[in-house]
Parts: structure tokens; C-alpha cells; sequence
């Protein structure tokens, strides 16, 4: 059970008085100082901006008046995020070069004009293309359940410095499933809006067609806070979704009664570890749900994926492979020449089924609104570790850690990863997906099954 004060409670406790942010926020850098060498979570820490922040959360709070829903929470954004006057590093060494960010990302600047007080980036892939964190040129960044093992990627960072405890919130990107499947693998949650749903702008991008922000968190309150305070259209983000926000916090308490929900069948059941299965199969238990349900096509959408990221990704750093090749981390340089090789029809065919199999599970969701699936097929590997033995089959660990949330992401559906601990294993996770837009029904379930299983 998660003993430690979410976020939501430590600004209510800020804004009573009864905590100081100042206090928060000098605990928490002693904290990281004390454990990032051996987790290797962060890749800086700005105490001093941060200090000068809680200075200003506390004056407003002692005034009477009211510094935001996350007064004196600290908070820290996965590297490839820019913030003002630090080099955006997206896990490279390429980067490591370039003049600092002139502002913050939009999600930055909205979580501190909410009130919390931003404390160092951290450690990812490089530029978002793995689900390892094992970087080159920044070390691993290891798992805090097991210190000999991954924290998955590439918001590995993100993910362990909330499980470690270091932050209560962190920010981080999903293309493929880069927040999912480290928030299973260090057993907190990860939470990946619809594709165009929370701005991008001042990210780092890997692959425009796919890529997503979102939070990870230790509790459904928190994911929907932060959702909340960073959602909204921005207009330095071209893909940024127009609709009026829909606030979840407010809805988290309503209940399920009479949603509509299934466990994903076929896909979804095959090349896992049992007890990828079997924490599936808790949370269903604890939803009392019987039904299952079939996403046709999905190996096919997880290969076409594979080609949109490859080339996508080949083709924003071309300029980069001509000039500086041996400055990538080996592995992200290897991927990215495939790409660049990837012929324009293979491409186009990719994106014309993708706009098919949107189509085939729009109806999928006409039958039910939320879909359950095991997160990643295994939990978190040893560090180093090529290959895993999944049902008798050996296979590669980097690409078949996201085998079960690429061909989700691939049509930009919202999902949640769900932390599921099964006695004396690592942590897993489940993830709770929904049709496009239907953010608040994955809280809801998510707050319905942390109340019945934490």
C-alpha cells in the first residue's frame, strides 16, 4: 500500500499552513541528492529557482491567498521537455551542444502557474527511442523495486523517481508506449491522454503521428489533477485539440455503475508471462468483469506502428546522421539508419491502414467503453538483458516491452497504466483504455479499482 501523501494533500497542506513549501522542496533535494546516485534518475536539479519559487508559494499562502492546486509540490519532467534558460537534452550527447530553452514547455509553465515548483529533469532513452533507459551517455537509469533491473523506458526517469518516492509527479512522453510501460515495470501510474489532447509544445519531438505527453503519479487523484491543469488548447501546438476541457477531478467519485467493460481477448492474451495474465485477470475480478472482447488486426497495427516511428523518427534527425553518426548511442543510431531506409509506400500504407483500424475499433467501442490488457508482457528485466523467454520463445527485450501498448497508442486512444503487485513478484501493470475523449471514464474505473485493491 502506498503510505506516502499524494500531491493534492501536501498543497492542501501548504495552503492550511500546517507544511511549508520552502520545507518541501529542501527535503526533496536532500532526497535526490542522497539516492539519485544509485537510481540515476535525474539528469539536474535546479535548487536554487526552486528554493526561490517555494519562497514565493509560501508568502502567498501566509497572505491568505491561494498559490493553486499543487502549492509547494515539487516536480520533475523527463529531459526532453524544454525549461527556460537549460539545454533541452533529449537524452542525447548531440543536444548537449545547443543554446538553452528560451521558455518553458506549456505543461510546465500551467503545472507552476498551479503552483508547483519544478526540481530537475531526468534521465531518459535517447531521444525517446527505447523502452530501457539504458543510455549511453547517461547511464541506466535502474528500477527502485530491484536495483539489478530496468525501469523501462524511455520515461524510465519519470517512472522510478515517483516510485523511489524522490517526487510525488513527474511529466513524461509515450510514443509507443514510453509512459506506460515504466509506470508498469516500477508499479505506479502512468497516464497517456488521447493523441492531441494535452499540448506538446517545447517537447522534444520523436514522432509527430504518435507522440504524447502525460503524468505519472502514485494515486488516480493526482493523475487527474495534474490532467487537469495541463489540459486545455494551446496554440503553439499545431495537433492541440480545440474541445472544451472536461475536468476529471471532480468526477473521480462517481462510481462505474453501468459502464460497459471488457477484457481484451485474442492479442492480448498470448506471448505474456502468467502473471501479466494474472494481474489482468485481478483487476477484472475486482470490476466484476466477464466479458471479453476481440481488437482484430492489432499485430498488423503494431508493425505498421513500427514503420510510422522508424521513419518518422529517421527522418527528423537525417541531418543528424549525415553529420555527428558517432555521437549517438549506438542502439538509437542502428534504428534510426533502418528508418531512413524505410521505402515512402511502405510509409503511406502504414498511415492508410492506421486511418482503417481506427475505423474497425470505433466500432469496437460501440459494444463496450472501457478495455483492460496486461501493460507489458513480463515484469522488468535484468539490466543489460537482450532477450526474454516468453512461452518457450526467445525474443528480443527492447522492442517486445511494448508489444501490448503500441497497437493502442498507434490511434492515439487514451489509456492508464494501473500498478498490480502480486505477492512476492515485481510490479506490473494493467491498462485501462477507452475510445477517444473518455479520459474521465479510465479515471473513474482507475479510482474504483485503487480504492478495492490498494
Amino acid at each position: 500500500m502506498n503510505t506516502q501523501p499524494d500531491a493534492v494533500a501536501i498543497s492542501n497542506a501548504v495552503i492550511k499552513g500546517d507544511l511549508k513549501a520552502q520545507d518541501i522542496v529542501s527535503s526533496c533535494i536532500e532526497a535526490i541528492a542522497k539516492r539519485n546516485p544509485e537510481l540515476n534518475c535525474f539528469t539536474a536539479t535546479f535548487t536554487e529557482r526552486a528554493i526561490s519559487q517555494a519562497e514565493q508559494i509560501d508568502f502567498q499562502a501566509a497572505k491568505g491567498n491561494h498559490p493553486g492546486i499543487f502549492a509547494g509540490v515539487p516536480f520533475a519532467v523527463k529531459n526532453l521537455f524544454d525549461v527556460a534558460r537549460v539545454t533541452t537534452l533529449a537524452g542525447s550527447k548531440i543536444n548537449s551542444k545547443n543554446p538553452p530553452a528560451a521558455e518553458d514547455a506549456t505543461a510546465i509553465a500551467r503545472l507552476k502557474q498551479a503552483g508547483a515548483i519544478l526540481v530537475g529533469t531526468l534521465n531518459m532513452d535517447e531521444y525517446a527511442y527505447g523502452f530501457v533507459t539504458e543510455n549511453s551517455h547517461y547511464g541506466v537509469t535502474v528500477n527502485p523495486h530491484d536495483k539489478t533491473r530496468i525501469s523501462g523506458g524511455s520515461s524510465g526517469g519519470s517512472a522510478a523517481a515517483v516510485a523511489a518516492g524522490l517526487v510525488p509527479i513527474t511529466l513524461g512522453s509515450d510514443t509507443n508506449g514510453s509512459i506506460r510501460v515504466p509506470a508498469a515495470l516500477c508499479g505506479v501510474y502512468g497516464f497517456k491522454p488521447t493523441y492531441g489532447d494535452l499540448s506538446r509544445a517545447g517537447t522534444f519531438l520523436f514522432s509527430s503521428s504518435l507522440d504524447c505527453i502525460g503524468p505519472f503519479a502514485r494515486s488516480v487523484r493526482d493523475i487527474a489533477a495534474v490532467y487537469d491543469v495541463i489540459h486545455g488548447y494551446d496554440d503553439r501546438d499545431p495537433i492541440c485539440s480545440k474541445r472544451s476541457p472536461e475536468m476529471c477531478l471532480p468526477e473521480l467519485y462517481k462510481g462505474i455503475e453501468g459502464l460497459r467493460i471488457a477484457v481484451a481477448d485474442e492479442y492480448f492474451t498470448t506471448g505474456a508471462e502468467p502473471e501479466a495474465l494474472e494481474a489482468v485477470e485481478i483487476v477484472a475480478q475486482a470490476l466484476g468483469v466477464q466479458q471479453r472482447v476481440s481488437l482484430p488486426e492489432s499485430h498488423r497495427a503494431r508493425a505498421a506502428a513500427y514503420i510510422i516511428t522508424a521513419a518518422e523518427g529517421a527522418n527528423l534527425h537525417l541531418q543528424r546522421l549525415r553529420s555527428r553518426l558517432e555521437d549517438f548511442d549506438p542502439a538509437t543510431r542502428d534504428r534510426f539508419l533502418a528508418g531512413a531506409l524505410i521505402p515512402a509506400s511502405w510509409y503511406a500504407q502504414a498511415q492508410r491502414f492506421r486511418r482503417w483500424y481506427r475505423d474497425l475499433l470505433r466500432e469496437v467501442f460501440q459494444q463496450v467503453d472501457i478495455i483492460l490488457a496486461p501493460t507489458t508482457p513480463c515484469v522488468a528485466p535484468p539490466i543489460g538483458q537482450k532477450t526474454i523467454v516468453i512461452a518457450g520463445e526467445e525474443i528480443p527485450v527492447r522492442p517486445n516491452l511494448g508489444r501490448f501498448t503500441q497497437p493502442l497508442s498507434f490511434i492515439g486512444l487514451p489509456v492508464l497504466s494501473f500498478p498490480v503487485k502480486l505477492p512476492g513478484k515485481l510490479p506490473l501493470g494493467v491498462q485501462i483504455v477507452a475510445a477517444p475523449y473518455n479520459e474521465v471514464l479510465i479515471l473513474r474505473v482507475a479510482k474504483a479499482l485503487e480504492k478495492q485493491l490498494d
